[in-house]
């Protein structure tokens, strides 16, 4: 009972390798199995996840905008996205004339795989993770980008205008997005010394590198926001001008796994901005009870997952140009200033404990006052602009009372 306690993975893992050491098979195919095993559970676990993700997000966006969400297919609502599903099953799957039959399938279970993948790098608790490679940082850039490709896939070869101006949103959005994101990423790999994502939690058993680099945190969050097509930077899918998007001619269940992606990918940049920025799994006693390190886990990437809703259902869709200019005019210069400063703060105060945070604290709260009076004095010019050519079109064109 103690090893359940203190290792209850461990301990189940090992009670299936005994169990098929038995069988007499050979260790090859029994570490061949139990890798497919894992990695079966988990993508089976994420999909069922996903139906209450849907269903959460339904209910606080309805809360946050006066509604009630759902309330009337079973308890509170629940087998509403189970409802979904059947009839999203049992819909007739349309493809339209014209289409490219083999990119047109393969793109929704290219935007399904490349989110489930996100996960395999992913630390849930103390050795509980898919694959510990020293290159997870980048894996999650590199994998991360075949979201992107699927989208592509199923704007172009849809045979449809809407559907393919979709697509070339993709490259203005997502691709543009991904620059600052990567900056910010570079930002917790300098902090650790790794670009594993065990070691990168490990290294925030003492503080959180959210209190280290609050600006790379949020650059970090604000692109992947952007990068997935959330609201309110959802143009991927913008219905008020291209009916809806990328996916407008699939239909069906072809239709549900991009569904199923946008909110996965939602919940898994959740639990990037937790592993990276607010410790992972880390909290008091996880490292006895990985239970606990699990549990601790799921409380953070919830936490930060209705931040996500919350934003989703607050704030307006923005314009194409408003999208562009916040990312290469503000965010992007922003995330180099933020690399720099922790690069050079780092290299001079790499071994001093608390005086490092201290003063990596300090300069991030430097540049976010730096920045601040910046964006304050441009609105200033900003409005100047604009009273003073009311004043000249006031001049130019008067008005006659009466």
């Amino acid at each position: 009972m103690e090893q359940i306690l203190i290792d209850p993975f461990g301990w189940f893992n090992q009670i299936l390798h005994s169990l098929l050491e038995g069988w007499g098979l050979s260790p090859e195919f029994i570490s061949f199995f139990l890798n497919f095993l894992g990695a079966f559970v988990m993508g089976l676990g994420l999909l069922i996840l996903t139906l209450f993700l849907i269903w959460g997000e339904r209910k606080i966006v309805a809360r946050i905008q006066d509604r009630l969400g759902p309330n009337r297919v079973g308890p509170f609502g629940l087998l509403q996205t189970v409802a979904d599903l059947f009839k999203l099953i049992t819909k007739e799957l349309i493809v339209p004339v014209g289409a490219d039959l083999g990119p047109y399938n393969l793109a929704p279970v290219l935007a399904v795989m490349s989110v489930i993948a996100l996960w395999a790098v992913v630390p849930l608790a103390p050795r509980l993770l898919g694959a510990d490679i020293n290159v997870g940082v980048l894996y999650i850039v590199s994998v991360g980008a075949i979201s992107t490709l699927s989208i592509m896939l199923a704007g172009i070869s849809s045979n449809n205008k809407y559907a393919l101006l979709g697509a070339f949103r993709t490259v203005a959005q997502m691709v543009s997005y991904a620059v600052p994101m990567v900056l910010a990423l570079i930002v917790p790999t300098l902090l650790a010394g790794s670009m594993g994502m065990a070691a990168i939690v490990e290294e925030q058993r003492t503080i959180w590198f959210l209190v280290i680099a609050p600006m790379a945190a949020l650059i970090f969050f604000i692109s992947s926001i952007a990068e997935v097509g959330r609201a309110p930077f959802d143009l991927l899918e913008a219905e008020s001008e291209l009916v809806a998007g990328f996916h407008i001619e699939y239909s069906g269940l072809r239709f549900g796994m991009f569904f199923v992606a946008e909110f996965l990918h939602s919940f898994t940049i959740s639990a990037l901005t937790t592993t990276l920025f607010l410790g992972g799994w880390q909290g008091p006693g996880a490292s006895t009870y990985p239970l606990l390190g699990f549990l601790y886990f799921i409380i953070k990437t919830v936490l930060v997952y209705f931040v996500v809703i919350w934003v989703r259902g607050s704030f307006p869709r923005i314009r194409i140009d408003q999208m562009n200019q916040l990312n290469w005019k503000f965010i992007t210069p922003l995330a180099l200033v933020s690399l720099m400063v922790t690069a050079v703060v780092e290299k001079l105060v790499a071994d001093m404990g608390l005086i490092r945070v201290g003063v990596h604290l300090g300069a991030n709260l430097l540049v976010l006052a730096i920045t601040l009076w910046a964006l304050r004095a441009y609105a200033r010019a900003v409005r100047r602009r604009v009273e003073t050519a009311g004043g000249l079109n006031q001049i130019t064109n008067p008005t006659t009372s009466g």
